[in-house]
């Protein structure tokens, strides 16, 4: 899985003008799931981005994690983040899971998500969204769950 993450004062994803999630301050989450991911790495993503201390405390230092300024996620599914640019300029998406078991993986890191941060609200998986975003920083982290699994610095 690979999770892209911003941090936001305010972020809204609208499907059909119609809005599906929207959050103030708090955590902008692209999700990408792969052909090869399991629950296990849903698991990991959503723990390591629940706790991840990139909030800034009274001393203006990222120290302080999504509870303790009592933010907000938005995830989005996002099937391009497993482009594949190597050939050509029309990248292929082989490596993105199939639609309803990256449906069901996305949906699984969003209800684990629930369990630890108080507001989670989402996009539509499979459907064109409109995201409106005002970045805080910008701060702006790409993890890969394999990268984490091997233990990868970067």
């Amino acid at each position: 899985m690979k999770a892209v993450i911003q941090r936001v004062n305010r972020a809204i994803c609208r499907v059909d003008g119609k809005t599906t999630g929207a959050i103030d301050k708090g955590l902008l989450v692209m999700l990408g799931v792969m052909q090869e991911d399991e629950k296990s790495d849903a698991e990991l993503l959503a723990a390591k981005i629940s706790k991840m201390r990139i909030f800034c405390d009274e001393n203006d230092k990222m120290n302080l994690a999504l509870n303790d300024v009592n933010g907000g996620i938005l995830a989005i599914s996002n099937f391009t983040l497993a482009a594949n640019c190597s050939h050509g300029n029309r990248p292929d998406f082989f490596a993105a899971k199939k639609p309803e078991q990256a449906n069901q993986l996305y949906e699984y890191f969003v209800s684990l998500l629930r369990k630890s941060v108080e507001k989670v609200e989402t996009g539509v998986f499979g459907e064109h969204m409109i995201i409106e975003n005002e970045l805080n920083g910008p701060i702006t982290i790409v993890l890969d769950s394999n990268e984490l699994k091997r233990g990868k610095k970067g």
